[in-house]
């Protein structure tokens, strides 16, 4: 069970993107205010579809960034801001996509710029089909980030959001499973270091 005296005070930029599973992101902010970590979320457009910036807002007192092109009146350029800040980045969830771009270097939303401007670690908790999630083409990334020192927290075998798929792996992971796995990662500096 994670301890407050792990967190608290501590820097945590939360990344939500475009699946069905954003709501659950939430609850990760939730306990991560609990435990005393100071959240900032940062949302890809399609996460928007799903959750509004308003519920992040009222729940951790910060504004997210959605447009990293959006005028700012403090000349704050916000992926910089949020990746040197950053104690530990976590994307839940984590569609197909950003895995996607991340594994190949694209950067062209707030999520995908600020994962690559920042030397904090990063962990991801995909949420997808259980077809896209078994496609080659998206294992093949995954091992890849895993490799280059990302750290994945999931997905798990589930019920899932698709009629058609009753049950499959690609469920995000529970919310509480997510935030103990990047507390144990705070915890222990020999595992604390940004991916390359």
């Amino acid at each position: 069970m994670a301890k407050p005296s792990q967190v608290n005070g501590k820097f945590v930029v939360l990344g939500v993107t475009g699946s069905i599973a954003a709501y659950k992101a939430c609850l990760v902010a939730r306990r991560f205010m609990e435990l005393g970590a100071e959240v900032y979320v940062m949302m890809t457009q399609g996460a928007t579809k799903f959750v509004t910036p308003l519920t992040f807002h009222a729940l951790t007192g910060h504004v997210p960034v959605v447009d990293m092109f959006e005028p700012r009146t403090d000349w704050q350029i916000e992926h910089v801001y949020l990746a040197a800040k950053a104690n530990l980045v976590v994307l839940a969830p984590c569609t197909a996509h950003v895995i996607g771009k991340i594994a190949n270097g694209l950067a062209d939303d707030i999520v995908t710029v600020t994962v690559m401007a920042t030397q904090a670690p990063v962990v991801i908790a995909p949420a997808m089909n259980v077809n896209m999630y078994q496609n080659s083409i998206v294992q093949e990334n995954i091992v890849r980030l895993k490799k280059l020192g990302y750290i994945f927290v999931g997905p798990t075998y589930g019920k899932l959001a698709s009629p058609l798929e009753a049950e499959g792996e690609g469920r995000l992971a529970e919310p509480e499973e997510i935030v103990e796995q990047a507390v144990k990662l705070l915890a222990s500096p020999r595992r604390l270091k940004a991916p390359r």
